[in-house]
This record gives C-alpha cells, structure tokens and sequence, in this order.
C-alpha cells in the first residue's frame, strides 16, 4: 500500500509545496522597507500580494533583518512584517 507522502512523491507526479492559507494575487508594486528605527531603507518590488503576506525582489537581500516594516504602493499604511523564506533576490513576508 502507498502511503500518502508517497503517492504525492511519484515520478512525473507534481509536489505540491504551497502552505499558504489564501492565494497571492501577481502584482507590481512598489515597496520600501524600513528597520532600525527608520534610519534604514531598502526599495524594492512587491511581485504576489495577499492579506496576510507578499513576495518581494531586490537586487540584493543581505542586508534585510528578519522584521521590519513595509511600506506599499497603493497602500495607505506600514505594516510590520517578518520574513519566511529568502532566496538570494526575494523574500516571502508573513505581516504582523
């Protein structure tokens, strides 16, 4: 018998890694991040946006803490967020 893991691990059988409870809607927004009391920024571009989280590229994250704030466009306020993953260009926020 095939377990469940295993039945979504099959060859040509697509794993699904989405964890999100509700879906992203593809936007190009801009976004300015702020940490350190306002004294650092990072500009950057807010890619997928939902209620609870976005995706957003940069050129180059190395310099993002793990909580700041953010600023979108077509926002009227700033929001505190956290990161859930990186990659070497674009962060996954979850918003507090």
């Amino acid at each position: 018998m095939i377990s469940q893991a295993q039945r979504h691990s099959l060859p040509g059988r697509p794993v699904s890694t989405e964890r999100r409870h509700e879906p992203r809607d593809a936007v190009a927004r801009r976004a300015r991040l702020f940490w350190n009391n306002g004294a650092c920024m990072l500009p950057g571009m807010v890619r997928d946006l939902s209620e609870s989280g976005a995706r957003i590229r940069f050129g180059d994250i190395c310099a993002v803490p793990d909580e700041f704030y953010v600023e979108i466009e077509g926002s009227d306020r700033v929001r505190p967020a956290a990161i859930r993953w990186r990659s070497l260009t674009e962060i996954g926020v979850a918003f507090g």
